[in-house]
């Protein structure tokens, strides 16, 4: 990417970019569902007061170029990354790892000794290469569809 990526935390002003950036992640990048999956997990890009007030609840880092947001992660205050989505032209440019990297050393900071997070199919080999291991897989349904995603955490160690 020949564009200068800032990593910070995302405000209110800056949720329902990240609607988009969740559809469009999901819509666009997400290959190992079908476009039936894809379409019940995120039928339309997030926004309004529901959205605002779950991201407001965590802590939430963006990714950005040039104002742009490519990507962000989300932090519970229990050590669980909820969100963590790149849009699909932007991804395997690093800035996953760089999210994350933001995500667990603000844990570390706030004394959180492990992390977890609900993988799909696309963010399991991103979060095994953060340190992450599976504790299970499971399927989950969402209006009639079946999607595949994977219990993974990580012991922070001090």
């Amino acid at each position: 990417m020949t564009r200068h990526v800032q990593i910070r935390r995302a405000n209110p002003a800056d949720f329902s970019a990240l609607g988009g950036v969740f559809h469009a992640a999901v819509r666009q990048g997400a290959g190992q569902y079908t476009e039936a999956q894809r379409a019940v997990w995120s039928p339309a890009p997030r926004s309004g007061e529901a959205w605002a007030a779950h991201l407001g609840a965590q802590t939430v880092w963006l990714a950005e170029a040039g104002g742009e947001p490519l990507g962000f992660i989300t932090l519970t205050p229990a050590g669980y990354i909820d969100l963590a989505y790149i849009l699909a032209e932007a991804q395997g440019q690093g800035l996953f790892r760089r999210l994350y990297h933001a995500a667990e050393t603000d844990a570390r900071g706030l004394g959180i000794v492990r992390l977890w997070t609900d993988a799909s199919l696309h963010a399991k080999g991103p979060f095994e290469a953060m340190g992450f291991a599976v504790t299970h897989a499971e399927t989950v349904e969402r209006g009639g569809e079946r999607l595949a995603r994977f219990r993974m955490e990580k012991t922070l160690d001090g």
